[in-house]
């Protein structure tokens, strides 16, 4: 449609020219001197002697030459024609029909269509509140799902962004816009859960990650950009870690602390599927045998089983040596996590890609033990998976008292857990804030390990595994229940620390007092 337009705009502003161009070369023959008088006429000279018919000359004789008013014309008519091609390849994307307007006006008129361009062809902007808003058609309205990092930010990969076009664009435009902004494209993927082509793009020159962000702006088919979040599983001061023996450790105080046995006279979370989305996890330990329905592996690179994926694990869904929260559960193992015993590491794109394949098994709970910077696309995927029910817990983070909130805890759509003690003390490096809903034991937490071994932990990631495991027995209690109804529960049946809100939330989760709330 713009190659239409540009070809229509050119002709309607030579059409509309002719007749001035005419008028104009009409005044100019009447102003111009006459002519100077024929010479008289000189003698006859004498008869020349017969002589063959000569060929005619095909040379046309007095041909017409070109006025500088004709070459005026010409010009405006090439200047015209190229000057959207030339604009293309400057801006790597194709001019408006404003851009083009104001380019053939200018052609013509010189300084004169530079005046007069912005008013007889503005640009067109598109209200916040139109229910027909075009953010592709507009930099104003398309800019604001550019994502910047914030001043100072560092949880991101420091040469990638990950970018999502408008529907039905070229792939020559996306190449134009790598050669532009020198780009290398290394994957993408459309997620179900939200139908959004994401693509992860590696940035080749010196343009910082917030630069290169701000520099797609000037491309109205670039419909969102951000960076590639990282999400540590274990965030800021590592939660401690400790190998043990299942017989030489100390009783679980969590069986007792959330009445776990009393809970699964009731309810054992019978085949609830709950989503663990961290790194690997040693699915063959015998106290997790028979307990996953499914495994994903996100990174695709060759890992061991680890410590951190398989504590979680355990915490959930142990049955022999130990006893998980909800034993009876089926797990979705999804590996989106990558590292050493010190913790995991992840991104924003190998989550999304765990996330929505969770969903696409049908995950009635997904556990995030993970923490890092708000992130719009990931806030997007969740939305999108709290809609249709999926209740979505995190650790609220280990970064401290004055750490600001991190996410996913700190969303809305999330429940955000801390982490208590055998006496309910409050871990002292977990984070604080509104974001934290419910606490949770997680302070030397005895949980499966690789390699069929076991170990102590502590940290909000095992709190937030605990209390994945109450809302699963919930849902096997009553499968109706909603995102909404499982936060209103936990929190209404917790058991109250007498500390501040912002400390541990609503209180300790009480997993039997929870169950025993439902209607029998």
């Amino acid at each position: 449609m713009r190659r239409v337009a540009t070809a229509l705009l050119i002709v309607l502003a030579i059409g509309y020219l002719a007749p001035v161009f005419g008028s104009l070369t009409a005044a100019l023959a009447q102003i111009a001197p006459p002519p100077p008088p024929p010479p008289p006429p000189p003698p006859p000279p004498p008869p020349p002697p017969p002589t063959p018919t000569p060929t005619p000359d095909p040379t046309p004789q007095g041909g017409s030459r070109v006025t500088p008013l004709g070459w005026y014309i010409m010009g405006g008519m090439f200047c015209s024609a190229a000057a959207p091609i030339a604009g293309t390849i400057i801006l790597g994307r194709e001019m408006t029909a404003a851009e083009v307007g104001r380019s053939t006006l200018s052609c013509f008129l010189g300084p004169v269509g530079w005046v007069l361009g912005p008013h007889l062809f503005p640009d067109v902007t598109v209200s916040p509140n139109s229910p027909n808003k075009t953010p592709q058609r507009s930099r104003q309205a398309h800019g604001r799902n550019i994502s910047p990092p914030p001043p100072g930010g560092t949880y991101f990969v420091r040469n990638e962004v990950l970018v999502e076009f408008d529907a039905g664009t070229t792939e020559r435009y996306r190449a134009a816009l790598g050669r532009n902004l020198q780009l290398t494209a290394l994957e993408s993927q459309t997620f179900a859960l939200t139908g959004r082509t994401l693509q992860r793009w590696r940035i080749d020159g010196t343009r910082s990650v917030a630069n290169t962000l701000r520099a797609m702006s000037r491309f109205a088919r670039v419909s969102a950009a951000q960076p590639n979040m990282s999400y540590l599983a274990q965030q800021g001061a590592p939660a401690t870690t400790q190998e043990a023996a299942a017989d030489a450790a100390p009783p679980q105080y969590v069986v007792s602390k959330m009445r776990l046995r009393e809970a699964h006279r009731i309810s054992g979370g019978d085949d609830v599927l709950v989503a663990v989305i961290d790194s690997r996890i040693d699915t063959k330990h015998p106290d997790l045998a028979g307990v996953f329905a499914d495994e994903y592996d996100t990174i695709g690179t060759a890992e061991e089983p680890h410590m951190h994926g398989t504590g979680m694990a355990g915490a959930i869904a142990a049955h022999v040596k130990l006893l998980g929260v909800a034993p009876r559960v089926k797990l979705l193992a999804v590996r989106a996590f990558a590292g050493d015993k010190s913790g995991a590491q992840s991104t924003t794109f190998n989550i999304l890609k765990g996330f929505d394949w969770a969903a696409g098994k049908g995950a009635r709970v997904i556990n995030m033990s993970f923490a890092g910077p708000a992130d719009p696309m990931l806030r997007n995927m969740m939305a999108k998976a709290h809609a249709r029910g999926i209740v979505l817990i995190a650790a609220v983070g280990n970064a401290g008292p004055r750490s600001p909130p991190l996410y996913p805890a700190a969303d809305p759509l999330v429940i955000g857990v801390t982490a208590t003690d055998a006496d309910d003390k409050l871990l002292p490096q977990a984070n604080r804030g509104p974001q934290v809903a419910v606490a949770a034991p997680g302070v030397d937490i005895l949980v499966p390990a690789p390699d069929g071994g076991y170990q102590i932990t502590s940290g909000t990631s095992v709190a937030a595994a605990h209390a994945s495991g109450v809302a699963a027995l919930l849902l096997a209690r009553n499968p109706k229940m909603t995102a909404s109804d499982v936060r209103r529960v936990l929190t209404g049946t917790a058991t109250s620390t007498g500390g501040k809100r912002t400390d541990t939330g609503a209180g300790v989760i009480d997993a039997f007092g929870a169950i025993d709330s439902l209607p029998k």
